[in-house]
């Protein structure tokens, strides 16, 4: 990546993410390039990476955002995502959430319920605007990846099934406060085969002729979800090209935007999390390596027991088994298990790599613990980019209710 970690420790202390904007400008422009011969949107699943500065570089590029959270969508915003370009998904979205994002107007609301249909009708109805609105199908297809980040099975919480949504569809279309604008399918993370995607986006573009012709309703958008993968070990990826001409093979004859939910493809190898050795410890006959990170600030070794590569700075010799740790008071806050690593010494840096996705995201103050300095990498200059927490700042909203 030609970056200095030890330069960047010197400056900015451990531990911390470095981001690459130039591989983030690589990864968008080859999938906006994939889907040059359609008319097509690529909007950024800002919960894969949501710093603002992240989120903005994306924005300037023509990025559009896919958000869950009204939080989501007022970050977009902040960071000068046209309103017009940007999706509020979720399965359980609050009143108060779907009210600001009507009021906010943005491009459409991601609807994954017959319920949620409903309460997005009567607030419209309240606010006497029209709601524009998208379905999401849950096609049933086995997406082949982590169950953990599965979403297209009938046993995964997402979407609704074809005759739900059809009956969803109608109910739009009869309502003077929803306009059906358009639909959507997102079968998982982390995909590395094209097969499961082909099924999927052949499923519902099935649908949408179906609801051309038998409910005269046309949609303006087809929103093939996320979920492209990257490499963290060997997997073999999806080539793009191939990717985009399987979604515009099934929609053939249709009149209809591209929409596309990146994530994890934009920013997962654009990042790498540098914690520093702490100490080395022997119980019995297992070798513990302790790092200044934590579970608390890269989870996904611990949630979804993850792989990343992780390398010892400058040190490649004298390798054993041992397990990477934090300090974190759990046995489950650990970066890798039977790792082979060189002997380290106090103050050592270590890179984990691959965790510009769904690292920081998923960061949590645990044991009081502080989030870590983010660090952006542009035309090989550094700059922070979100500052490192003090305590100050985590009790700042419990001090004035001390008595």
């Amino acid at each position: 990546m030609g970056i200095n970690f030890k330069e960047l420790a010197e400056k900015y202390q451990t531990p911390y993410y470095v981001y690459d904007f130039d591989y983030i400008t690589k990864q968008y422009q080859e999938l906006k390039g994939a889907f040059k011969a359609r008319k097509s949107l690529i909007s950024y699943a800002v919960k894969a990476n949501s710093n603002l500065s992240v989120v903005k570089h994306l924005g300037d590029q023509g990025s559009g955002a896919d958000c869950v959270s009204i939080g989501e969508v007022k970050r977009a915003l902040k960071a000068g995502i046209p309103k017009y370009k940007i999706i509020f998904s979720g399965v359980g979205k609050i009143d108060d959430e779907i009210r600001e994002a009507l009021q906010l107007d943005i491009l459409m609301i991601n609807v994954e319920s017959e319920a949620e249909l409903k309460r997005v009708d009567i607030i419209a109805k309240e606010l006497k605007v029209e709601a524009r609105i998208s379905i999401r199908v849950n096609p049933n297809v086995d997406p082949k990846t982590h169950p953990y980040i599965s979403t297209g099975l009938h046993e995964n919480k997402f979407g609704v099934d074809i005759n739900t949504a059809k009956r969803m569809y109608i109910f739009a279309k009869q309502s003077e406060n929803l306009d059906p604008l358009g639909i959507h399918c997102h079968i998982g993370s982390q995909l590395t085969e094209l097969a499961p995607i082909k099924e999927a986006v052949n499923i519902v573009a099935d649908l949408v002729r179906n609801i051309k012709s038998a409910l005269k309703i046309e949609l303006k958008f087809f929103d093939v979800g996320g979920g492209l993968g990257i490499v963290y070990d060997d997997e073999k990826l999806i080539d793009t090209y191939e990717y985009a001409q399987t979604v515009l093979d099934a929609l053939f004859g249709l009149d209809i935007t591209v929409v596309c939910e990146p994530g994890r493809f934009i920013v997962g190898n654009s990042g790498v999390f540098v914690t520093k050795v702490l100490y080395e410890k022997v119980n019995g006959s297992k070798r513990f390596v302790i790092v200044d990170g934590a579970m608390n600030d890269l989870i996904r070794p611990s949630l979804y027991d993850a792989y990343h590569k992780i390398e010892v700075l400058d040190k490649n010799e004298n390798k054993s088994d041992c397990n990477v740790v934090g300090p974190v008071c759990e046995s489950g806050d650990f970066f890798a298990k039977n790792i082979e690593l060189p002997q380290t010494e106090h103050n050592d840096l270590m890179v984990i790599y691959s965790a510009g996705a769904y690292g920081f995201t998923m960061a949590s103050n645990y044991n009081t613990r502080g989030k870590v300095a983010e660090i952006a990498l542009e035309n090989g200059k550094d700059r922070l980019i979100r500052r490192r927490e003090t305590f100050e700042d985590l009790i700042a909203l419990e001090e004035e209710y001390l008595k």
